[in-house]
């Protein structure tokens, strides 16, 4: 049993990889996106309602993130636009299926902050693109969305507002600490080491 969990976890690792550090962090990102998405209904179950209804149409966004590390292989950029993406597109399904009051938006920070993470200086107008994208369904979309598939008493969407609020904390956490983890091993690179030499 350990073994063949061992050598599923090293698939994993294996798909994620990447020799570009930026992508490679893309595809971390996503891949533990779409692992804790199977997890969202039993969240919901335990701290919110029984009412689950609205929670198993949110994995119509997990082919999207597991998609990230192959879209990846052919087009680094293109990988690393995929993720913030799918990550608004699932906020926007998301947004419609529970409504605002369960504050599910917030997680339009984390798309944003990934997107502007992701890309170097030199692709700085995508990373742009791709926030402003994320600001505009929020300006746009929060007054739009109409009726909720799931509608909730005032105690559980305050529930589903702490549970989407924490989990969207979370996840801007973790994209800090892998870049800081990045900023960190490019310091102590031997480039780097070169660059404090001389300067």
């Amino acid at each position: 049993m350990i073994s063949l969990l061992a050598k599923a976890a090293e698939m994993v690792r294996a798909y994620a990889r990447h020799p570009d550090p930026r992508v490679a962090a893309a595809n971390v990102i996503a891949l533990l996106v779409a692992s804790n998405q199977p997890f969202y209904p039993l969240y919901l179950f335990w701290l919110v309602s029984d009412d689950i209804t609205a929670a198993w149409f949110t994995f119509l966004s997990t082919p999207f993130f597991l998609a990230v590390p192959a879209v990846s292989r052919r087009n680094g950029a293109a990988g690393r636009a995929l993720l913030p993406l799918a990550g608004i597109g699932n906020t926007v399904l998301s947004a419609w299926l529970f409504g605002t009051a369960s504050a599910v938006e917030i997680f339009l920070i984390p798309c944003g902050v990934i997107a502007l993470l992701l890309f170097r200086p030199r692709e700085r107008l995508a990373a742009l693109a791709i926030a402003a994208i994320a600001f505009g369904v929020f300006l746009l979309l929060h007054d739009g969305y109409g009726p909720p598939l799931s509608a909730y008493d005032a105690a559980e969407y305050a529930a589903l507002a702490r549970l989407n609020i924490i989990s969207a904390s979370t996840l801007t956490a973790f994209v800090a600490l892998l870049f800081s983890g990045m900023l960190a091993k490019a310091e102590r690179s031997p480039d780097a080491a070169g660059d404090k030499k001389t300067g």
